[in-house]
């Protein structure tokens, strides 16, 4: 099912109920920048928020979400444990230390950040020792390729219940949205809007035929591709802009002509690659 209301949510493997469309807060500047870009978020009907501790602003994030008086069972936060922390008790550590600084009752969603060789396999069996003591209401990992995935799943009690990664028109990521629906793991894009990169006449055309910017188009193709969606941005109205996308539907054509644009091309970093 598409979604057609900006709270409306996809149920994940564990039953928990994810909304489909969030605000990301990935270089969003800590303190004033972050607490407005999630209350104008919020204000605008939004109940999904994504940080990590590598952003540094979990603390600006709980200041907002407190301060909008919006119930906590009607909100979704997601944070993430960082590379550095990664390991068994370190990873129980950085999560204590996440949780102060959102300073909420629990997480609605604690994912790996990468997948750091050595050390994924007992960070998630911290994560599972998270969900088991109830603190947390769904585990999952990001930036994992299928073959991580895999050799997760040969040891994992607890299959993820997402996978975040870098998706959008120009990185399709075909063969691991397949693995991830065959094993029941939501697949989440980050960066779904190439990082401004939007001027693509493909893109450009479909736009103008619904009478909506190309930035719309992409989050529109994500949901129709039952992909849970973050987009970024500190601005009032380009949060509000991002999120009116429940009033039209791409054509199997126009979807088609978007699946076409698929280049593997990344913005970020390769998770068979990086080294931070």
């Amino acid at each position: 099912m598409t979604a057609k209301h900006l709270t409306d949510t996809t149920t994940l493997n564990n039953g928990v109920k994810m909304p489909w469309f969030g605000l990301g807060v990935w270089q969003t500047k800590a303190g004033d920048e972050v607490e407005n870009a999630v209350t104008y978020a919020l204000n605008a009907g939004y109940r999904h928020i994504d940080t990590a501790a590598a952003y540094q602003n979990e603390e600006g994030v709980g200041n907002a979400v407190r301060k909008s008086g919006i119930p906590r069972n009607e909100l979704f936060i997601t944070t993430k444990l960082w590379n550095a922390d990664q390991g068994y008790d370190t990873a129980l550590r950085a999560f204590e230390e996440s949780n102060k600084r959102l300073g909420l009752e629990y997480v609605d969603l604690y994912l790996i950040h990468w997948p750091v060789k050595g050390k994924y396999k007992d960070s998630w069996k911290a994560l599972e020792k998270l969900y088991k003591d109830g603190v947390v209401r769904a585990i999952g990992v990001s930036n994992f390729h299928v073959h991580h995935l895999e050799d997760l799943l040969a040891d994992a009690e607890i299959v993820p219940a997402v996978n975040q990664v870098e998706c959008h028109p120009l990185l399709t990521q075909t063969e691991l949205r397949t693995f991830c629906a065959d094993h029941k793991i939501q697949f989440e894009a980050w960066s779904p809007l190439m990082q401004g990169h939007l001027d693509n006449d493909v893109l450009v055309n479909i736009a103008k035929k619904y009478n909506k910017t190309p930035a719309q188009v992409v989050l529109r193709w994500d949901l129709q591709h039952g992909i849970v969606t973050i987009p970024k941005s500190i601005r009032e109205s380009r949060i509000i802009e991002n999120a009116q996308v429940f009033d039209f539907e791409l054509s199997t054509d126009d979807m088609n002509a978007i699946d076409a644009l698929n280049e593997n091309r990344r913005f970020g970093a390769d998770p068979d690659n990086f080294n931070f």
